[in-house]
């Protein structure tokens, strides 16, 4: 599982993330939540509308592409 979401966060969030100066660095899933622990680093982590990138964007993408991910959380 590890895997697939390190494999979406570089494809498919990261890029997007590092246009604007920030970075997405995953700290954890846990299995039987299905919640994927997440640090946003560099413009993103200090940016207003971090909340909006977590849920509209990186826990969208995540839960789209890996059905057992059933939230995102920022630590």
């Amino acid at each position: 599982m590890r895997e697939k979401i390190l494999d979406v966060l570089d494809k498919e969030i990261r890029p997007g993330l590092q246009m604007d100066g920030g970075d997405v660095e995953f700290v954890n899933y846990d299995e039987n939540s299905g919640v994927v622990s997440v640090r946003l680093k560099g413009a993103c982590g200090t940016c207003p509308m971090s909340t909006l990138t977590l849920q509209m964007g990186i826990e969208r993408i995540l839960k789209d592409r890996i059905p057992e991910v059933k939230s995102v959380v920022s630590v």
